[in-house]
C-alpha cells in the first residue's frame, strides 16, 4: 500500500513519520520527500494496520492528512519515462560519468540481443576509442559512425548535466542514441527538438499550408476528438503536438502510442495499463498506461487504422465514458483525456469493407484534419529544403552549406512519394556526404536529375529555375493532355493557372 502524508513543514518531522512505521515493523519499498508531503510505498501494510497508524500519525504535530495513493511521484516519472523510451524505434542509451551504461530502451536490447546495463561503452561497442572519445570530449562528439554487432550505425551523444545548488554544473554523464543512415534526417530533428511544438513548426506559406494552419488554430482549442489523415511522411504528428500546444491541456503531458509498432498484446497493456499479476514478468504493483499518465493531457494515436478489432472496441468504450480497466484489473479507471489520432489510410473505406469499426470512426472524426502531400505545396519544397540543409549542417557541426540553383528544377519537379520526410533524409545525405559548401545536383538523391542538369549552368536566379523548369514540363505533357483543363486535371491545379502559364510560354494550343 502506498500512502500519502502531508504536514506542516518543521525541523525532525519526517524522522517521527517513519519512526511510526518502523515502530509496526513495517517493510518500506520507497521513501519520497517533497516538503510538505512525504511519500511510502509499504507494500506490507494492510488496511487495518492503516487505520491505525492514520490515529497515530495525525498525534504527530504538524501533520495535516493521510490518503492512500496508487503510485508515487518518483514512480510516476519513471513510468513516464519508460513510456517515452518504449515509444522511441531508435536505440537509445544512457550511461554515467565514467563511461558505464545506466539503461537502454527496447529498441536498443532488441538491436544487440542483451541487456547492457552494467557494461562500459567500450565493452558494447568494441571501440575503446570511443569511450576515450565521449570522455575527454565531455559528450559532446560531433555525430560519427559506429558499429554494434556488424550493423553500421551513426551515433549522436548528448551530454547530461547535474544542476548543483551552488556553483557550476557537474557532468553527470551522456545520452547516447543510434540512428540508421536511411532515418538520420528524420530522426535527428525529433531528438534535439528543432522544432518548436506549437504551429511555428509547420513550415511553409503555400496556399494548402495556410488552410491547414488556419483550421488547426481553430479546432485545437475545441477539447474534443480529432482526426488527422494525410500521406506517409507529412507531418501528422507535428500537426498533433501544435494542436495539444494550442489547446487547454498544453501544460499537462502529450503521449504517443504508434499503433503499428507494437503487437496487440503490448499495445493493449502500454495504452491501458496492467494490474499487479497481469501476467508472468509483470511488476508488482502493476503498471499505469498512457492514458492515466496523460491525465488531464492528450494521447495522440499514431497509424490508427493498424489498431486491432479488440483494442477498437476497447477505446471505443473509453471514448464513450472516459473509463476502461487496465489489463487484468477489475477495478474501473477514469481519466480526463483528450484523444488525437492519425493515418494515412482511407478510414471510410475500412469502415465499408468491415475492418474498421463505424461507431469508432465517427467518435475520433468529430473534428478532422487533412494535412496535404508535399507535391501539392509547390511554393513550400526550397523553403523546406533550405530550412533541412541549415539543420542538417548544424546537426553534424560542418560548416553551412547551400544548394546550388542547378537543384531547384529537380527539388521542384520530384513527386516525394515519402513527402516532407523524404525532402528531409535526402537533404541531410547530401549535406552529410557533400565537402563543399555548395550542394549541387550530382548530390542529391533524387529521379528527375537528368532534367535539372540540362538546364545547370544556364539558371542565374531562383525565377529562372522555376520558369524554366514550368515550361519544360507543359510542353512534355501537353502532347498528350492538349488543353489547359486537361492539363489542370493533371497536374491538379486550377484551370486559370495552367491557362496562364501557357500563355506566358507561348505553348501552341493554348486557350
Amino acid at each position: 500500500m502506498r500512502i500519502h502524508v502531508t504536514f506542516i513543514d518543521r525541523v525532525g518531522i519526517t524522522q517521527e513519520v517513519l519512526a511510526l512505521l518502523g515502530g509496526r515493523n513495517l517493510n518500506l519499498d520507497a521513501v519520497e520527500m517533497v516538503p510538505p508531503n512525504v511519500y511510502i510505498d509499504a507494500p506490507t501494510l494492510s488496511p487495518d494496520v492503516l487505520e491505525e497508524l492514520r490515529d497515530a500519525l495525525f498525534k504527530v504535530r504538524g501533520v495535516q492528512a493521510v490518503s492512500v495513493v496508487d503510485i508515487l511521484p518518483g514512480q510516476r516519472r519513471r513510468l513516464q519515462l519508460d513510456a517515452l523510451l518504449a515509444a522511441m524505434t531508435d536505440p537509445v542509451l544512457a550511461v554515467d560519468g565514467a563511461g558505464h551504461i545506466l539503461l537502454a530502451n527496447p529498441a536498443l536490447i532488441a538491436l544487440c540481443g542483451r541487456e547492457p546495463e552494467g557494461a562500459s561503452v567500450a565493452e558494447l561497442f568494441a571501440d575503446p576509442g570511443l569511450q576515450a572519445a565521449l570522455l575527454e570530449q565531455g559528450f559532446r562528439l560531433p555525430l560519427r559512425e559506429v558499429n554494434l554487432d556488424g550493423q553500421a550505425l551513426l551515433l549522436d551523444a548528448q551530454p547530461i548535466s547535474e544542476t548543483a545548488d551552488q556553483g557550476p554544473s557537474r557532468l553527470a554523464g551522456g545520452l547516447l542514441t543510434l540512428y540508421s543512415p536511411s532515418r538520420i534526417g528524420e530522426r535527428l530533428a525529433a531528438l534535439h527538438h528543432d522544432h518548436a511544438e506549437s504551429f511555428d513548426a509547420l513550415l511553409g506559406d503555400s496556399p494548402p499550408m495556410r488552410t491547414l494552419k488556419a483550421r488547426a488554430q481553430r479546432v485545437a482549442t475545441l477539447d474534443a476528438p480529432l482526426l488527422i489523415q494525410g500521406e506517409t511522411g507529412t507531418g501528422k504528428e507535428l500537426v498533433a503536438r501544435a494542436c495539444h500546444a494550442a489547446s487547454t491541456r498544453r501544460n499537462a503531458p502529450f503521449l504517443a502510442l504508434n499503433c503499428a509498432a507494437l503487437p496487440e498484446n503490448l499495445a493493449e497493456s502500454e495504452l491501458f495499463g496492467y494490474a499487479p499479476g497481469a501476467f508472468t514478468g509483470a511488476r508488482r504493483g502493476g503498471k499505469p498506461g498512457l492514458l492515466e499518465l496523460a491525465n488531464q493531457g492528450t494521447v495522440f494515436l499514431d497509424e490508427i487504422g493498424e489498431m486491432s478489432p479488440y483494442l477498437q472496441a476497447k477505446l471505443l468504450r473509453f471514448l464513450n465514458d472516459g473509463s476502461f480497466r487496465r489489463v487484468g484489473g477489475d477495478r474501473e479507471v477514469k481519466v480526463d483525456v483528450r484523444i488525437l489520432s492519425a493515418t494515412h489510410r482511407n478510414l471510410e473505406k475500412m469502415v465499408s469493407e468491415g475492418s474498421f469499426r463505424e461507431d469508432l470512426f465517427y467518435r475520433l472524426n468529430v473534428l478532422n484534419l487533412e494535412v496535404p502531400p508535399l507535391r501539392e505545396r509547390g511554393q513550400d519544397i526550397l523553403l523546406l529544403a533550405r530550412h533541412f540543409m541549415a539543420q542538417a549542417c548544424a546537426q553534424i557541426q560542418r560548416l553551412p552549406c547551400r544548394l546550388a540553383p542547378g537543384t531547384y528544377p529537380a527539388l521542384l519537379g520530384n513527386r516525394w512519394p515519402g513527402n516532407v520526410r523524404q525532402l528531409q533524409n535526402v537533404i541531410f545525405r547530401a549535406a552529410a556526404i557533400n565537402e563543399s559548401n555548395l550542394v549541387d545536383i550530382g548530390d542529391l538523391d533524387i529521379a528527375g536529375t537528368e532534367v535539372a542538369r540540362q538546364t545547370d549552368g544556364e539558371v542565374g536566379s531562383l525565377e529562372e529555375a522555376v520558369e524554366g523548369f514550368e515550361k519544360a514540363l507543359l510542353e512534355k505533357l501537353y502532347v498528350n493532355y492538349p488543353s489547359s483543363r486537361q492539363l489542370a486535371a493533371r497536374l491538379q491545379t486550377s484551370h486559370t493557372a495552367i491557362a496562364h502559364r501557357l500563355r506566358k510560354y507561348g505553348i501552341p494550343g493554348k486557350t
